[in-house]
C-alpha cells in the first residue's frame, strides 16, 4: 500500500479510505466508519427527535439511513435513544435505562 503526506488544506470530493493520523482542525462532515481516538476539542452534535417523531414509521428518522446503533437525542424525554434494527418499524430503546422503548407504527 502506498502512502501520501499532505501539507496545507486538503479537500476531497470522494472521501478518504484508510487511517488518518494526525491532527484535524475544522469540521468533519459525513459518515465515519471505524474508531475515533484521541482528544476532542470542540463539540459533538447529535440529531434530535421527539418521542412522536421516533414513533412515526413514515418519518425520515425511521426511513432514511437508520442502522443498528443509530443514536438520536429525544427532546421529549431528554435522553438518547438507540435504534435496534434497520427497518422503519425497528424499535428505539432508551439508552439511559435500557428498557423503555418506542416502536414506530
Amino acid at each position: 500500500m502506498s502512502t501520501t503526506t499532505f501539507t496545507g488544506p486538503v479537500v476531497s470530493l470522494n472521501g478518504f479510505e484508510g487511517a488518518i493520523v494526525g491532527n484535524i482542525t475544522g469540521n468533519v462532515t459525513g459518515n465515519v466508519t471505524g474508531n475515533v481516538t484521541g482528544n476532542l476539542t470542540g463539540k459533538v452534535t447529535s440529531t434530535t427527535a421527539t418521542s412522536t417523531t421516533l414513533g412515526a414509521i413514515g418519518n425520515a428518522v425511521n426511513t432514511s439511513g437508520k442502522a443498528v446503533g443509530t443514536t438520536l437525542y429525544n427532546t421529549t424525554t431528554k435522553t438518547f435513544y438507540v435504534a435496534q434494527g434497520t427497518t422503519a418499524a425497528a424499535t428505539w430503546i432508551d439508552a439511559s435505562d435500557g428498557t423503555t422503548t418506542i416502536t414506530p407504527a
